[in-house]
């Protein structure tokens, strides 16, 4: 894992348009679930980037996972947390899901980009329907709950 302030990251995030977006209630209780089926909806995932938007209460998984990976640091505005293949980012999403922190996951391969938030709701952006269905289908077919007519706006 790297992490790095990336001044203005969120900003030019909240900019990009996206043609498509589905939002997922977060299932705190089923957070292992939920992130493996978005990572297995990646195929071959090579990396992500994690951005911080905001920090709503002390983020300690996240400052877990960081110090268990010899990283110290704060996690904050700006703040970007590179995972380096599926295992990393699985760990990564996961522990981000489970604090109260608003924040952005671009996986790359990006066929989606997904903001989390800490009101446990998860929005998926594409620019192709069939990219996002590539991970919405997945989710509900695994029992997770789409908020419909949700629509995430910046």
């Amino acid at each position: 894992m790297i992490v790095a302030d990336v001044t203005g990251s969120i900003k030019r995030f909240r900019r990009t348009p996206w043609r498509f977006q589905a939002t997922f209630s977060t299932p705190l209780r089923k957070l292992g679930d939920f992130s493996s089926t978005i990572l297995s909806s990646l195929g071959d995932v090579r990396e992500g980037i994690l951005v911080i938007d905001s920090v709503v209460f002390e983020p300690r998984h996240l400052i877990d996972l960081l110090q268990r990976n010899g990283l110290a640091g704060e996690v904050a505005r700006d703040r970007s947390i590179t995972a380096v293949g599926p295992r990393e980012l699985g760990e990564l999403l996961e522990a981000a899901l489970g604090d109260w922190v608003d924040f952005a996951l671009v996986p790359s391969p990006k066929p989606f980009v997904l903001y989390a938030d800490h009101d446990e709701f998860t929005t998926f952006f594409a620019n192709t329907k069939s990219n996002l269905n590539g991970v919405v289908q997945p989710l509900a077919a695994r029992g997770f709950r789409e908020v419909v007519g949700f629509a995430r706006e910046f």
